[in-house]
């Protein structure tokens, strides 16, 4: 299959084809980073910029470092160091960054749609690398590059998504990629942190984590967010840790071959206990490594589509 897309903004306008192409590829660029010099000559000459409005540390180093192993020029751009803090808007930035030729802008956002936005208004390639409340694809897809590893297929597996997934952008993600691959997916959270529309993504609803774990066979927890307790969805941090906490006492009734994910910052001892995140059914730090697999792999794509299509 060739890959002919200019930009990858999200999952939701996806074929199956293509996120399987994607994880293809990712996995044929793990050996590059097994090398004792993990460096290949692929992107030289091109150049990538990472705009991130937003913090981050395992998405932005994560994109930096497959960059760099692929040969790429790559600048870093963030709120504090650029021109907006003297004025400039950000599409006046965007304006003047092009003027330069970049091949790739790579953009975290707080404000959901910016990358879209972003897309149609430069020549470049554009990844998104997570827009407001809307998605983060990269992550899903690094996210299902780890399920298909341990699991070796993602048709019919069951999984479920815990935490609030209403201001989520990973379960959203997610949750396009899973049902285009042919997983089951069954979202579990307190009421007011589960959307409303969530059935018509094709989704399951659960508000008892207990009742759930039998029938997975990978759990995803979300990071709660501390701000959704002063917005009063939740009585308290203690109260959602009780309830929907993931600890080894919830996990009593699941499958041994259970996978425990997390996409971090884990706030440990709140949506999950250190005990699971750092278990044996724990994969979190697979998801991270194969992060860079999967970002040197949407670097490749994007950059060589009209090689692909020659």
């Amino acid at each position: 299959m060739t890959f002919t897309r200019k930009d990858l903004l999200g999952m939701r306008d996806m074929e199956a084809g293509e996120i399987r192409h994607i994880l293809n590829t990712a996995a044929s660029f793990r050996e590059i980073n097994t090398r004792a010099i993990k460096k290949v000559p692929t992107l030289r000459g091109k150049t990538v910029i990472h705009l991130f409005y937003e913090p981050s540390t395992r998405t932005r180093i994560s994109f930096e470092i497959a960059a760099k192993r692929l040969s790429a020029d790559t600048y870093s751009v963030g709120t504090s160091t650029s021109s907006m803090v003297k004025g400039e808007t950000f599409f006046d930035t965007l304006k003047n960054l092009e003027a330069m030729k970049p091949d790739l802008f790579v953009i975290r956002h707080s404000a959901s749609g910016t990358p879209q936005r972003l897309a149609r208004r430069t020549s470049a390639a554009v990844i998104n690398a997570g827009d407001g409340m809307h998605e983060h694809p990269s992550q899903a897809l690094l996210d299902l590059l780890t399920i298909q590893d341990h699991k070796g297929h993602l048709d019919g597996l069951t999984v479920g998504i815990v935490g609030d997934i209403a201001h989520s952008r990973v379960a959203r993600s997610n949750i396009w990629g899973l049902n285009k691959l042919g997983s089951r997916v069954i979202a579990c959270g307190p009421p007011t942190l589960i959307p409303h529309d969530l059935q018509q993504m094709g989704v399951e609803v659960s508000h008892r984590l207990e009742d759930l774990v039998p029938d997975l066979d990978v759990l995803m927890v979300l990071r709660l967010q501390k701000e959704r307790q002063e917005q009063m969805l939740l009585p308290s941090l203690r109260e959602y840790a009780t309830y929907f906490g993931v600890t080894e006492a919830k996990l009593a009734g699941a499958k041994p071959e259970l996978l425990i994910m997390h996409p971090g910052p884990i706030n440990r001892g709140v949506e999950i206990s250190s005990e699971v995140a750092d278990g044996g059914r724990s994969v979190i730090l697979d998801q991270v490594t194969n992060g860079v697999a999967v970002r040197m792999a949407l670097l490749y794509l994007l950059l060589h589509r009209e090689e692909e299509t020659a």
